[in-house]
Formats: C-alpha cells, structure tokens, sequence
C-alpha cells in the first residue's frame, strides 16, 4: 500500500509539473500577440502553484524585457527571498550587480540600476554581500564589497579594513612590479577614503601611517610615471595643467585591470593632501587649518622642528611623522612640478606641444666684461691704437667663474618659461623641503627608509631634480656623481630611446658636466665635455636660400649676484652656451703672464661669435701682442672671417700699427681657397644672414690700404681672400673649428 501511495504522490509530482510547464508554455506563445493573456495564464498559473520557480522566472522574464522597473523589482525580491539558491537567480543577480559596477550608460544598464534601486535597502544589502561571497576572483570580489560599502557605510566597520587588506595581500601576492596597479588603486582612491573619514573605524597610528605611506606611493607614481613606461597613451596632453594626469588633453591611461574611466584619477594631489589632512587629525598632530599653501606647510614644520627633541617618546615619535610625511609630500610635489616645466617631455611623451626644455647651467654670459661698447665704432678709427689699449685694459674682466663668492640665482627668459616665478618657487620649496629632512638624524633616518622602501633612487625625474639642486648648492664633484647615475638611469629606462629623447638627454648630460668642471676650474674636461656636444650636433645641408634665424638674445650686462640660468636645451640655444664656455677656459689661459700664442689664437676665433660683444676683450688681446712683438697662429686664416678683427691685424702689419711680426700663414697648400660655406653641418636655425654693413670692394681697401705698400705678397694674396669669406655663416664657421680642431684644442690646455 505505501509503494502505490508513492507512486501515486510522484504521478501527481509529474502531473503538476507538467501543468506548469505547459501553463509557461502557453504564456510564452502568447506573449508575441497578447501580452495580456500571457501575464494572465502566468497570475492563474502561479496562484495553482505557487512554490514553482519557473512560473516566476518566467513572469520576472516578461516584466523586465518590458522593461517594467517596479514590478520587475517586485518578482525578484519574491524570488531572492523564497528561491535564493536557483542558480538562474544568481545568474540575473550577478548581471544586475555587473550593471552597477559598469560605467556604461545604455538604456539597459539604466534599466537595471533603476530595477536594484526599487529593492528594499536591507535586501540590497543582502544582495551584495551574497553575491560577494560567490565572487572567487579577488578584483571582482573587492569591487562587490565596494559597491556594498558605498551604498551602505554602516558595512564599512565591518567589512572596510579587511577590504583593504585583502588588497594590499593580493598586491604582494601578485608580485606587482610597480605601485601603480589595479589593488592599490581600489585600496588608495576608493576604500581608503570610507575607512578613514568614518568615525566609527578605530585605527591605530600604525595603521594610519602604513595606509599614508601606501597612498604617498600610489599617487606620486601615478603623477610622475614617464612615458616611457607605458604603451596606451593616446592623443596628445595639455601642458598648461601638471595638477592631474587626467586632464591632459585626450590623453588617455588604462591600469591593467581596470576599465579607462576607474584608470582615470582627477586631482591626485590634492586627493593625497586631503588623506594626509586626515592621517593628521586622526593621529592628533599639531594642525593648523588656516594654513593651506605649501611654503605655510613648510614653515610651520620648520617651526615645529624646532623643539621636536623636547617631547617624549611618543609625543617626539608623533611629530617626526608630520614633520617627515608633511614635509616629503610638499618636497615630491614641488619637485615634480619643477621638473615637469623643464623637461616636459618626459612626462608628455613625443606629442606633447613644443614646449623648449630647460637645462640648469652656470651663468656664463659675462664672459665678455662689464664695460658697455659704443657698437657703432671701430677702435682703431676714432683713436690712436695706445690710447685703445690703455681704455681696454681698464676695462678688463678677469671675474671668478666659480660663483661660490655670490649669493645663488637662477634667472630665465621669460620667453623660454612663461610661469617662471611659479617654477623658481617650487624649486626653492622642494630645495628647502629637502634640506629640512635631513637636518635631524631622527627625520632623516625615517625619510631615508620610506625612500628606500619606493626605491626613488629608480626614478628619472627626481634624479633630474636632484642633480639641479646639487648644481645649485655648489657641490660640483657630488653633482658630476649625480650626472653619471643619471646616465645610467636613462640607459635602464629606455635601452632603444627614441631619437629625439635620447639626443636631449645625452646634450643635458654632457652640458651639465661641461658646467661643472668648469665651475670647479677643471677647463680640459669642460673643453672635452663641450667638444663631445659639439660632436652630437650633426645638422643638415644648407639650402641655396639664406635663412635668418635669430640667436638667442643675452644682456650685455650681467645681473650682480645671479650666477645659475636655466637655458633652452636646444641645439640653437647651446650651441651658443658652448662658446661661452670654452672662450671662457682659453680666456683664462692666454691671459695669464706666460705667453701662450696657441691660446690667445683660440680666443680670437671664438670672439667672433656675438661680435661687437667681445670687442674689449679682443683689444685686451691686441694689447697682448703688441707687447709681444710678435704673434704665430697658423690657423688664422683657416677660421677668422670678421673684417673688424682683420682690419686690425692688418693694422698690425704697418708701421703705425708697430710692424709687429705675424706667422698667420699654414702651409700655402692648406688655405683654405673657397668662400663657400662647408654643406651639411648645422641646421636651418644656425644659418642666419649676414648682412655687410660695407660694400666688399670698400672692405677690401680698407684692409690692405696698410699693407700693400712692402709687405709680402702672399700675407697680402691671403688677406684679400680671407675678406672675400666675410659673408660665410659664422655659426658654421666656429662648429667646424670645434670639430677639426678638437685634439688641438684640448692639448691647448693640458
């Protein structure tokens, strides 16, 4: 009897269940041409049988492909509540919850926010927090809790910090190679905000500063990381804002993990200062509100350091924290924004707008002297020679080049950095920043750790900023160290740089150690260093058609107690600096009391460039000679082409002059016999016009009206030649005198 009563139960089981299945069935064929009837075989059918999950499913089914949001609402809390394990219920779970982590903004994402939205906020609580426990993946599972935590912050003391530890276990379980990763950015832009600005959160100090240290590290990578490094850049950037990477321009920048939109991160500073704010009053430090720039930060940790030691232990350990984080933060900020400016196309990439790069460089403009000139005389044609003797050597400049006797300044074109105060700021801010770090064992030490810890001694840019600030301190042979582990950073962040970077960052180098040798009175390794730049500067053939192209304008007057420049690292700019530098090592070699003609001659040559600038200094030269008697300089007619300096030397030659003897002439063989200018050494921006203030013909009368009458005939025949190359491109001139005569130059000052 028991077996035919089963038997029995299990043909009415089959029977029923055929009943749904043909009453679900029957409502779907309807739907197409009667929506009604459909819904109306459902209502008849769930009320016959209202424990069957597939009448249910099927009425959710026509309500949300309706797109009907209250009562699709209505039907899934019935069957979350009454058939929370059928998996198709779990299945549409996990589509909504997918929809509300989506950035997407179709109708049908929308319609199933709007549907999650009409469920009981206790439901939707549950919701998350079961569909989190099904998530196996930890990203998708910690941006589950995440969506649970933002809709609902009384889960945060739950569930926040374990949230955030889950994270930062899967960063190291992971093996990130950098901070910037798709755990650390959940845990540092949107977990960490809920933990610390919930009160009801209790964190211990060692927590907090662990959480700071790992947001401190997050965001000054996210900043500052180089273009190098990354391959989903798309467009171009707008340099005018380097507060946050997400407004520059187009540029777009995805973290592996993450979608575009959650990579994007908006003012990441002011995020980073806003936790530090927190850590701060959440650790009690002395804070003050009122204070809000980076020099009142500064000032008020220099107060505070002050009497630091008078505390105890853990007042002293409280205060080393907010002096070491508030300082490091103002100190990383200030020197990004300082490198940024002068070498935007390390953060910007190869697109970013022309924007000229500077470089931190002695100030050597005045090479020249002091005394203003009268540029529209030539000495020796208003005045007897003797009498231009005696006002040049009155006006001689035989300044110090190290600078170490002036106060530091760094001054710049304005056209070359048109927010040059703000970034002279920053420089001093981050300068001074730095040296308040190191100015108690106590603070140092912990600085030094967190460097460590973020290896900063990997990073380009700070290295770049510190190199800057070791020039600006004086420390020249520190500063020379400093430019060689440069170096190797380059070569370790881009083994096959582009072109154009790798050409800028190898000019950087070489200009910047020529400035240090130079200010350490090192003048063979400037020369060396400058002749290797010169070398680096390979310029294209010269078009038929004469270009001008002006060369970078320098006060004849040097501003007292500004001794450093920023300069444009370009090869128009540099050039220039080049000559400065080496005129101003031969310079102080012919000069001296010993006679060194091959010097004095080198001096000559480079006083050409920027001439009438060096006129006083050439007659200091002049003066030399006359007091010799005598001058050999073979390579005169090879590069001196300015008639003013011609003149004067032919001038020399006649009895007015002192009949001083002259050996100017190479072997005949070796003069140069053509005017033309050599082809393919500088570029387009070195080639301006010349333009004769005399006719030639008047020229040549003048320069051998003193010395046709008994002189040598081939001193004659090659000073007429040479005024024939008056009109020749000094800029190509003096580059090819750089390169032809380097093993000459450098033995010059052995």
């Amino acid at each position: 009897m028991r077996a035919a009563q089963r038997q029995g139960r299990a043909r009415r089981k089959m029977s029923a269940q055929g009943d749904c299945e043909f009453l679900v069935k029957r409502a779907r064929e309807l739907v197409p041409g009667d929506l009604w009837a459909a819904k109306a075989w459902l209502i008849t059918a769930r009320s016959l049988y209202p424990a069957d999950f597939n009448i249910q499913y099927e009425m959710y089914t026509i309500e949300r492909n309706a797109e009907r949001t209250a009562s699709a609402g209505r039907l899934l809390y019935d069957m979350f509540v009454n058939f929370p394990d059928q998996p198709a219920v779990w299945r549409e779970i996990s589509v909504i919850t997918s929809a509300l982590r989506n950035d997407s903004q179709d109708k049908q994402t929308q319609f199933l926010r709007g549907l999650f939205e009409t469920l009981p906020g206790r439901i939707q609580c549950e919701m998350l927090l079961k569909a989190t426990e099904q998530c196996f993946n930890t990203l998708e599972r910690a941006e589950m809790l995440l969506l649970l935590l933002r809709r609902f912050p009384e889960t945060v003391v739950q569930h926040g910090v374990g949230l955030g530890e889950t994270l930062l276990d899967a960063e190291s379980i992971e093996d990130q190679e950098s901070p910037v990763n798709c755990f650390r950015k959940l845990f540092v832009c949107d977990v960490l905000p809920l933990i610390i600005n919930n009160p009801d959160v209790r964190l211990p100090a060692s927590l907090l500063y662990k959480y700071l240290n790992k947001a401190a590290e997050f965001y000054i990578n996210y900043v500052t990381r180089s273009t190098q490094t990354e391959s989903q850049y798309q467009g171009s950037q707008d340099s005018s804002d380097i507060m946050s990477p997400s407004k520059r321009s187009s540029q777009k920048y995805v973290i592996d993990g993450l979608t575009e939109k959650s990579s994007q991160i908006t003012d990441p500073w002011e995020r980073l200062f806003k936790i530090l704010s927190v850590v701060g009053m959440r650790c009690e430090w002395q804070m003050d509100k009122g204070r809000r720039s980076f020099g009142d930060i500064l000032h008020r940790m220099k107060d505070l350091c002050r009497y630091i030691s008078n505390f105890d232990s853990d007042a002293h350990a409280k205060y080393k924290n907010q002096v070491v984080y508030s300082t490091m933060l103002v100190f990383f900020k200030n020197a990004f924004q300082y490198v940024s400016n002068i070498q935007p196309s390390l953060f910007q990439g190869p697109n970013a707008p022309n924007q000229t790069p500077l470089v931190l460089l002695e100030d050597v403009t005045n090479i020249y002297g002091d005394t203003d000139i009268d540029r529209n005389k030539h000495i020796h044609k208003k005045r007897k020679l003797a009498e231009g003797r005696e006002k040049t050597m009155q006006s001689s400049d035989d300044e110090d080049p190290s600078g170490k006797a002036r106060s530091r300044h760094i001054t710049v074109n304005k056209a070359d950095l048109a927010n040059s105060i703000e970034v002279l700021e920053s420089f001093k801010l981050a300068r001074e920043s730095w040296e308040l770090l190191y100015s108690l064992e106590s603070l140092d030490k912990e600085f030094t750790r967190i460097c460590l810890s973020w290896k900063t001694d990997t990073w380009l840019w700070l290295r770049i900023f510190l190199t800057d600030m070791i020039i600006y301190q004086g420390q020249y042979k520190k500063a020379i160290s400093s430019l060689h582990h440069l170096a190797a950073l380059q070569g370790s962040h881009s083994p096959q740089q582009i072109t154009g970077q790798g050409s800028l960052e190898n000019q950087r180098a070489l200009i910047q150690l020529a400035t240090c040798h130079f200010a350490l009175g090192e003048y063979r390794q400037t020369c060396e260093k400058v002749l290797d730049l010169m070398c680096c500067i390979l310029l294209p053939i010269q078009e038929g058609g004469k270009v001008q192209e002006e060369q970078p304008k320098v006060k004849s007057k040097f501003r007292k107690g500004s001794d450093l420049k920023l300069w444009p690292c370009t090869s128009r700019a540099i050039m220039p600096y080049c000559l400065h530098l080496l005129l101003a090592c031969f310079k102080l070699r012919a000069f001296t009391d010993s006679r060194d003609d091959m010097a004095l001659g080198h001096v000559v040559v480079l006083l050409q460039h920027e001439w009438p600038r060096g006129e006083n200094l050439f007659l200091k030269a002049i003066n030399k000679i006359c007091q010799q008697g005598n001058f050999q300089y073979e390579n005169f007619f090879n590069y001196v082409t300015n008639i003013d300096m011609l003149e004067e030397f032919a001038y020399l030659r006649t009895q007015e002059g002192g009949k001083i003897h002259l050996e100017l002439l190479p072997n005949q063989a070796m003069l140069i016999k053509t005017s033309s200018p050599p082809m393919g050494l500088l570029q387009q921006e070195f080639i301006p016009v010349l333009q004769p203030s005399i006719q030639t013909a008047d020229r040549h009368h003048t320069v051998t009206r003193g010395i046709t009458k008994g002189v040598k005939e081939d001193f004659r025949l090659a000073m007429e030649r040479q005024v024939s190359r008056c009109g020749e491109n000094l800029m190509v001139v003096l580059h090819r005198f750089c390169i032809n005569e380097k093993i000459l130059l450098l033995q010059t000052l052995a």
